[in-house]
């Protein structure tokens, strides 16, 4: 019996496999060792977590997650190991969760837009080339939390059509000096813009405008450094891709690039990985 995480900075989901087949599904909020402590994943996976599973015989534990490479990776096998304490632990970063979730054992170049983006090309077991996202501050051009950023920014310099102000206001009773301390003062702050990326909708102009501009620099500034990126099919994984996979495809045909497979998540990929 082995146990796959998939864990973004705002969800993650977990899939028990047993005998080759998933035995149980279920989900958690998101662990990024970049914005929260080794304390703080173990008393979240103990208050969300029933005692039965964490009890169970894992032979093996697979997290994917985000900024899980290197000292960050370490950091979350450590905390995950004081909970399930009997299994190998193994902790990989979600974009191989994005890659061979999406291409299994064929080789392509795979991109993550949900709270964060990543990119990479992949050879069909590991990662080859990866360029950094550079995170939230500097980077990850359309993802939720670059979307969100953009909205609450325009809301707050009054650059929204006034029905589009008024709108946002009718679905966020919220003021100026609580986005602020929200974004600077408490933490988590990726995971609170990104909330507003919701308010974006593909038959409202202006948040289509907003929408191709963020995958606009998403693909000149990420995807376009890849050496031949133009021979690559363009596969992804995530919620902000998906829900707007239309405007990612006709901006990828603006930069000469054919739009294969786009999904939600990849843990029915990351399955048949595992039982392979």
């Amino acid at each position: 019996m082995i146990l796959i995480a998939d864990s973004g900075s705002t969800k993650t989901t977990w899939s028990i496999i047993d005998d080759g087949k998933e035995f149980l599904r279920f989900s958690t909020e998101g662990y990024n060792p970049y914005f929260v402590s080794n304390e703080y994943i173990i008393d979240s996976i103990k208050q969300s977590i029933d005692r039965k599973i964490r009890k169970m015989r894992f032979k093996a534990i697979h997290f994917y997650g985000a900024s899980c490479d290197g000292v960050q990776a370490n950091r979350v096998a450590e905390a995950l190991k004081q909970i399930f304490n009997k299994a190998e632990v193994l902790v990989h970063l979600d974009l191989l969760a994005a890659a061979r979730g999406v291409l299994g054992r064929e080789s392509g170049f795979v991109a993550i837009l949900g709270t964060g983006t990543n990119t990479c090309l992949y050879n069909g077991e590991e990662i080859t080339h990866n360029i950094d996202s550079l995170g939230f501050i500097l980077g990850d051009e359309g993802s939720g939390a670059y979307l969100g950023k953009k909205v609450l920014s325009d809301y707050l310099r009054e650059n929204m059509p006034l029905a589009v102000k008024k709108r946002f206001e009718q679905s966020y009773h919220t003021s100026s000096k609580e986005i602020i301390q929200n974004i600077y003062k408490l933490p988590l702050a990726n995971r609170y813009c990104a909330t507003y990326s919701r308010f974006l909708h593909s038959d409202c102009a202006y948040s289509v405008s907003v929408l191709k501009m963020a995958f606009r620099r998403f693909f000149s500034d990420l995807v376009m450094l890849y050496p031949g990126y133009e021979q690559y099919k363009f596969n992804c994984i995530g919620s902000v891709g998906f829900v707007f996979k239309s405007i990612l495809t006709e901006v990828a045909q603006e930069f000469g690039i054919e739009v294969d497979k786009v999904l939600k998540s990849p843990i029915d990929g990351l399955i048949e990985y595992h039982r392979g």
